[in-house]
């Protein structure tokens, strides 16, 4: 999925938020939602833009794995049905 904008984008636009700028000017100016301006402030409030891309990196890292744990416990599910079938 692309994102429309980056981390380098979205940290700046929370700082000015900060700065005492109104949301719904904030918003306007970077066409987006106030939702999607909460939700960014939700997740990238008081990071740095260095931090933000580590944060990235971890969640990307943290859904392979979760990925390849759940076909390990499909694979071994599979197994111990082949055990306990009677022929």
């Amino acid at each position: 999925m692309k994102k429309r904008f980056t981390e380098e984008q979205i940290i700046p636009a929370l700082k000015e938020a900060e700065a005492a700028i109104p949301v719904k000017e904030l918003c306007r100016k970077y066409s987006i939602s106030d939702v999607t301006f909460y939700t960014r402030r939700k997740k990238y409030g008081g990071l740095e833009v260095a931090e933000a891309r580590r944060l990235e990196a971890l969640e990307e890292e943290n859904a392979r794995l979760k990925k390849l744990l759940a076909e390990s416990m499909l694979d071994q599910e599979a197994l111990r049905a082949a055990l306990n079938r009677k022929y």
